[in-house]
């Protein structure tokens, strides 16, 4: 299916289920086009079935469903640019999606965040070697090479808004240049002077608070998700004379006033409660108050929440000559550096290392923790809550010494310095040292082991590289999916009873139309990969994933039957599309009881789905097995 042209495709399979006028929505799952017609009459399924990459046409629970194969995804990709019926761009049906809201939210920021990671990184870096430049006295703050350099270091984050309001909009699917405009209001010098004068501010008579947007991360976010409703809304109701510069005139007169009284009083008000919360405090238990800065202070910076603390620092810097607030800040970002350093060294993932490994030396060097926090530790989860566990308790023998900063600087081990002459010097290193410890050894020990982006060159069969061979994982998982004889042993994702694949309850996959493989009624929820490979589809609803070998065999693991439709609901994935997995690694958690009271049958389905190029697919799986048992043997 290699040689399918998929625009054709696409075009094709419209024209001949009647057109788009006759399709009310397109969604997709692992290998179908999922079509809802207002007339399937219209539909000529001989038609479709005949179009080269189609391999069957099925229509159920109100669908008609086109069959397409792990190549799905680019049919639909093609769909949404011929046709206005798709509704995600920035890879939506690939992302992964958590069983919960949280995890939803951090898949959100994460996926937000990546094409500007490594742009961050450099940035960070030079921020980094600039402050180095400085403390060496290398070179003078005051000189006008370094305001060039540091313009060109602080630019990316002062406006970060706007950047993210680029692939903010393409994940939401909304006008990117509307995005951009709504982005600089917010970061708009006179907004910035009128939020820094501290006087009131109004807006049509209505009172507005104002909050420092520079930097922040939330707001735009929030406000780009809103515009893309709102311009979806205008765009139907509005006269196709006036639409083109109607609907982002009206989206930038409403979004920018909305989010400035909505977005900045919010935030303002839950800051300065925060601010008020752990000054009170610091006046009773100056070590609980510790803990809660070095824990939580990335997290009040993720949502903006920091800059009801950052006029008290500074207030405290201006009337007293220290502040000691900034005391637990070394432990709560030098953790998260940390944790980002043990991902460096512990991943197997070239790129995650890469990002991990700068963006730790420019958190170590400069405090500049968005690479390591947005590209690292959160899409993994567990070295963000190491890096927590180490700011609490680092930040508490910090604050319990009395230590702060005399100076306002970015706290880093290049600003160890400004902590010298107030407090305890000595229990500020110890803290420090005690944060960066717990968060680097929790995550090295403990954290995510990624797989290798590229095989082993070690072992090879006849001069082409062979996957890694992964450890077992099971009593009976095996060390390796190939063998030197041409045979992988494609194994048993899930432990459970196997069925023949006839007797799964879905024609598609029961008729062998996507290829030949077994069914699996689990025993529990985690699901382990088959072989060693390429992910190369991963479900944004996390029941289904597609993945390559290193010698051309394609398993599709598929969880449960038509759990499509539970939108993710119960599902957590643990791999993304295009990362390395080795035979037995954990790639998705299912709850059985969530599938179980919404009706759905369990079975996990296992196929090879490019079958017919290859020579032989052979089940070999029966009664109960353990997850890594055999379950296909395939002969390419």
């Amino acid at each position: 299916m290699g040689s399918v042209n998929y625009r054709t495709l696409a075009e094709d399979i419209l024209q001949e289920v009647g057109g788009e006028q006759n399709v009310t929505s397109a969604t997709h799952c692992a290998t179908r086009l999922r079509l809802k017609l207002r007339d399937e009459s219209k539909a000529d399924k001989a038609a479709i079935e005949k179009l080269p990459g189609v391999i069957t046409v099925m229509q159920a629970g109100g669908q008609y469903q086109v069959v397409i194969g792990n190549n799905v995804p680019t049919v639909y990709a093609e769909l949404g640019k011929i046709s206005k019926l798709t509704d995600d761009r920035l890879a939506g049906a690939d992302a992964p999606a958590g069983g919960n809201i949280f995890n939803r939210f951090i898949d959100l920021i994460s996926s937000i965040f990546q094409p500007v990671l490594w742009p961050l990184a450099g940035a960070g870096l030079l921020k980094a070697f600039l402050s180095m430049a400085t403390q060496f006295g290398w070179l003078a703050a005051e000189s006008q090479t370094y305001v060039i350099l540091a313009a060109a270091a602080d630019a990316l984050f002062y406006f970060l808004p706007m950047f993210l309001a680029i692939t903010a909009a393409k994940r939401f699917r909304t006008n990117q240049f509307t995005s951009m405009a709504i982005a600089g209001a917010l970061v708009y010098p006179s907004i910035i002077a009128l939020a820094a004068t501290g006087e009131p501010v109004a807006f049509a008579g209505l009172p507005v608070v104002l909050m420092n947007y520079t930097s922040s991360v939330i707001p735009i976010i929030v406000a780009v998700w809103l515009q893309s409703h709102l311009e979806r809304f205008l765009a139907k109701v509005l006269p196709d004379a006036i639409r083109n510069f109607s609907v982002p005139l009206l989206t930038i007169l409403v979004m920018v006033p909305l989010v400035l009284m909505t977005v900045g009083p919010v935030t303002t008000y839950a800051a300065q409660g925060i601010s008020s919360g752990v000054n009170a405090i610091f006046g009773i238990a100056p070590w609980l108050a510790g803990a809660i800065l070095g824990g939580f202070w990335q997290v009040f910076v993720l949502f903006g929440l920091h800059w009801g603390l950052v006029p008290v620092m500074v207030n405290d810097l201006t009337t007293q000559g220290y502040s000691l607030l900034t005391g637990p800040l070394l432990a709560a970002v030098l953790s998260q550096a940390a944790a980002a350093l043990a991902v460096a060294i512990r991943s197997h993932s070239d790129a995650r290392r890469e990002v991990a490994a700068t963006g730790s030396l420019s958190g170590f060097l400069a405090g500049i923790t968005e690479p390591v926090i947005y590209g690292v530790n959160l899409p993994l989860k567990k070295p963000f809550y190491f890096g927590i566990a180490g700011g609490v308790v680092g930040g508490a023998i910090a604050a319990a010494g009395g230590s702060a900063a005399n100076a306002f600087v970015f706290p880093s081990l290049l600003a160890l310095p400004a902590y010298t002459a107030v407090g305890n010097f000595t229990l500020q290193l110890i803290g420090t040292a005690v944060a960066v410890a717990i968060a680097f050894t929790l995550t090295f020990f403990f954290g995510p082991r990624e797989s290798a982006d590229a095989v082993s060159p070690a072992a090879t069969t006849g001069g082409a590289p062979v996957p890694a061979v992964p450890g077992a994982t099971s009593g009976a998982a095996q060390a390796s999916t190939a063998t030197l004889t041409g045979v992988v042993d494609v194994l048993s994702p899930v432990a459970g009873r196997a069925v023949p694949l006839a007797d799964v309850q879905d024609k598609v996959f029961s008729s062998g139309a996507m290829g030949q493989g077994v069914g699996i009624v689990p025993s529990d929820g985690r699901i382990y990969s088959p072989i060693t490979g390429t992910v190369q589809v991963a479900m944004k609803t996390g029941h289904a994933y597609g993945i390559k070998s290193a010698e051309g065999v394609e398993a599709l693991v598929h969880i449960g039957i038509d759990t499509v439709k539970l939108g993710g609901r119960g599902f957590t994935a643990e791999v993304t599309r295009g990362q390395q997995v080795r035979a037995g690694d954990l790639i998705a958690v299912v709850d059985p009881d969530v599938v179980a009271e919404a009706g759905y049958d369990l079975t996990t389905v296992l196929v090879v789905t490019n079958t017919k190029e290859l020579t032989a697919v052979v089940p070999v799986a029966s009664g109960t097995v353990a997850h890594g048992d055999p379950a296909l043997t395939v002969q390419v």
